[in-house]
């Protein structure tokens, strides 16, 4: 249960707001905008923010979509899990490796299931989530292989998604019943 009963699905103020997170959601609020929207500032920031990591980074949807579903399984929150899962499929990921993301440390060392980059992406992830540290030429070694563009969007998205999964966890935010 939300530890917080969530604003009405129905809001419709502030307009301007609510307008803008419906349409970089396909016209619904999730649970998680309706937790937010208790703070309209904190709402705002969070789409444009959110929104920007999601659509405007040019490092690959599958390896964010990796990391996002990583850190999602290290810290507990299905919720995230369940909403980017299906992400990681239309990004190209497969099935499998869906399901063996369930055990990261597992999928870190899986070349059957998981390319080179993809494995330092989990890698990064376990490192980044578990301990914020992250082990000596592993930025290095990520960025020889995707550029350093990319490799700090990676960073940057892991790092946005544990804040994402922390806010869902303390709060208790539940999967949409729909």
């Amino acid at each position: 249960m939300p530890r917080i009963d969530y604003v009405p699905a129905d809001i419709s103020e502030p307009a301007e707001l609510v307008a803008a997170i419906r349409a970089r959601r396909g016209g619904r609020l999730l649970n998680l905008d309706r937790m937010l929207m208790h703070s309209p500032a904190l709402a705002r920031g969070w789409n444009v923010y959110m929104g920007a990591v999601r659509t405007q980074l040019s490092v690959s949807p599958r390896l964010r979509e990796i990391g996002i579903c990583v850190v999602a399984v290290l810290n507990e929150a299905e919720y995230e899990f369940m909403h980017h899962a299906p992400e990681l499929l239309a990004a190209g990921g497969s099935q499998a490796q869906v399901d063996a993301l369930r055990d990261p440390g597992a999928a870190a060392d899986n070349p059957a299931l998981f390319d080179e980059a993809e494995r330092a992406t989990i890698a990064l992830t376990l490192d980044m989530t578990r301990s914020v540290r992250v082990s000596e030429g592993r930025v290095e070694a990520l960025a020889a292989q995707i550029g350093a563009q990319a490799t700090v969007e990676l960073v940057a998205a892991i790092a946005a998604y544990n804040m994402v999964s922390r806010l869902l966890v303390a709060l208790g935010v539940e999967p949409e019943a729909d």
